[in-house]
């Protein structure tokens, strides 16, 4: 499985005011999607997305659109691995927020991979074994 984060799914589902080609993390989502590949998304992921919405109309649209995608909510493990893994960055001077250390948790912990285009993610991964989506063209966040 992959789980998908913020980063992509708001780059994905932003309007875009430039006309020009699709940036390589929209298309790689994309292609995912058309290739049916299982995606799922971290419930803190879908409450991060909608929480940038402007207006009710949008946010329905978006709503209504990731209703499309399975949602992988945190246990009470995962809030603990959670913490594990920010005491573990801030051991190695790396920043790490509290969401990012919760969907890292839950990447591992349903041994799924993480399509993102955060960096953090990548300073992040070789400390909790989370592995990141590798994909042609994808020049952001590997581990």
């Amino acid at each position: 499985m992959i789980l998908v984060d913020t980063s992509v799914l708001s780059l994905a589902f932003r309007r875009r005011a430039i006309a020009g080609p699709e940036p390589p993390l929209v298309r790689i989502f994309r292609r995912l999607v058309e290739e049916d590949q299982r995606l799922a998304v971290p419930g803190i992921v879908l409450q991060e997305l909608l929480s940038g919405v402007r207006t009710e109309n949008e946010f329905a649209r978006l709503q209504e659109t990731m209703e499309g995608f399975p949602l992988v909510l945190a246990t009470r493990e995962n809030h603990v691995t959670a913490a594990k893994i920010s005491n573990a960055c801030r051991r190695a001077g790396i920043s790490a927020s509290a969401v990012d250390c919760l969907i890292a948790a839950i990447a591992v912990a349903s041994r799924s991979q993480l399509l993102t285009g955060d960096e953090d993610f990548a300073h992040m991964a070789p400390l909790c074994n989370l592995r990141l989506h590798r994909d042609e063209g994808l020049t952001t966040a590997r581990s």
